[in-house]
C-alpha cells in the first residue's frame, strides 16, 4: 500500500521542502496553511496533482467554487462553498470544476493535535470517525466566518510570537468543532440503548479490520458469526440489532465494507486480484470475483481498468 507523506505532499505542490515551517518538526508535529491561488502563482498557474491515495496527514479545506470530492464508494458534488475534512483513514481525490475555484487549507500531523495538548485524540472525534460524511456545504456567511479563522492561522504562522503554534492549534480545533456542529445531532450525540451499543461495537470491530496496508495482511473477522462470537451475542440478535439501526443485515454491512476496501485496493495498488482476495479473507480468487461482481455488477479486473 502506498501512502502520501507530508514530504511527498510538499513535493506535489511544487515548491519542495522550503514550504515546511521551521520549528514545527519532531515532537511538536507538523503544521502548515496554504492558499491555492498563491500556490498556482508560484507554479506558473499549474496546480499540483494530488493522487487518489491515503495520506499520512490530516487536512481541513475551505472551498469556494464548483468541485467534487471522489471517494471509493461515493462522489460528493460541491456547488459553491464547502468545508472538507480529510483523515489518513480514508483516501479521496479532489478536483475543481470552476475557473474561479479557490481554497485555503491546512495540513497537520497527528502529533500536532494530540491528547496532551488538547485533551482530544483525533481519530476519536466524530468528524474523523469511519463512515462520517467529511464534506459540508456552507452558507456565504458561514464561509466568510471560517475564512477569518484561516486568516488568523496564516497571520500567526508568519508572526514571531513564541507560542504561536499553541494558538494555531486552538484555531484548528475551532475548525474541528465548527465542522462537528454541522453534523446531524444523531451522529454527535448518539443514544446509548443496549441495541445501539451492540451496533456501535460491531462497527468499531469492523473498522479495525481496515485499512489493509500490506499484501500479507488478512482480515481476521469475515462472517456474521465471527462478529457475533467476538461480541458474545447470538448471531440472530446481532442481525436484528443491525437491521433496526442500519436497515441492513450483518452480512450486507460486512459485504459493503469489504467491497469498499476491495475498490480501494484495486485502484490504489498493483497487487494481483489473488493477493487482494487473500487479504479480504477469500480462500479462492473465484469466490472473491463472484462476490465483487455480485456487489458491483462488474469483475475486479474490469473495475481496475
Amino acid at each position: 500500500m502506498e501512502f502520501l507523506t507530508l514530504e511527498q505532499f510538499y513535493q506535489s505542490i511544487g515548491n519542495g521542502s522550503s514550504l515546511v515551517p521551521e520549528g514545527i518538526m519532531g515532537e511538536l508535529g507538523q503544521f502548515n496553511v496554504f492558499d491555492t491561488n498563491e500556490l498556482n502563482a508560484q507554479n506558473n498557474g499549474k496546480q499540483g496533482k494530488m493522487p487518489y491515495n491515503r495520506r499520512l496527514y490530516y487536512k481541513i479545506s475551505l472551498i469556494k467554487g464548483k468541485s467534487q470530492a471522489e471517494y471509493a464508494d461515493k462522489v460528493i458534488e460541491i456547488e459553491q462553498y464547502a468545508l472538507l475534512f480529510a483523515t489518513p483513514k480514508v483516501p479521496y481525490n479532489y478536483t475543481s470544476e470552476d475557473e474561479d475555484h479557490n481554497a485555503v487549507f491546512c495540513v497537520f500531523s497527528s502529533d500536532f493535535i494530540n491528547k496532551s495538548n488538547t485533551g482530544f485524540v483525533l481519530d476519536e472525534l466524530p468528524i474523523f470517525s469511519p463512515g462520517s460524511v467529511p464534506v459540508f456545504e456552507l452558507s456565504e456567511s458561514e464561509f466568510q466566518y471560517l475564512g477569518t479563522v484561516f486568516s488568523k492561522m496564516r497571520k500567526e504562522q508568519a508572526s514571531d510570537y513564541a507560542f504561536k503554534y499553541d494558538l494555531i492549534r486552538n484555531y484548528v480545533m475551532e475548525l474541528v468543532h465548527l465542522g462537528q456542529k454541522l453534523q446531524p445531532a444523531s451522529i454527535l450525540y448518539p443514544k446509548h440503548t443496549a441495541s445501539e451499543r451492540v451496533s456501535s461495537l460491531f462497527v468499531e470491530l469492523l473498522e479495525r479490520q481496515f485499512p489493509i496496508e500490506s499484501n500479507r495482511q488478512r482480515i481476521g473477522l469475515r462472517t456474521a458469526k465471527d462478529y457475533a462470537d467476538r461480541l458474545a451475542v447470538h448471531v440472530n440478535h446481532l442481525n436484528k440489532v443491525l437491521k433496526e439501526n442500519t436497515g441492513r443485515t450483518t452480512t450486507e454491512v460486512i459485504g459493503n465494507r469489504i467491497t469498499q476496501e476491495a475498490k480501494i485496493l484495486l485502484k490504489q495498488t498493483n497487487w494481483t486480484v489473488s493477493e487482494i482476495a487473500y487479504c479480504l479473507g477469500f480462500e479462492e480468487v473465484a469466490h472473491f470475483s463472484n462476490f465483487f461482481r455480485k456487489h458491483t455488477q462488474i469483475t475486479p479486473n474490469s473495475f481496475r481498468s
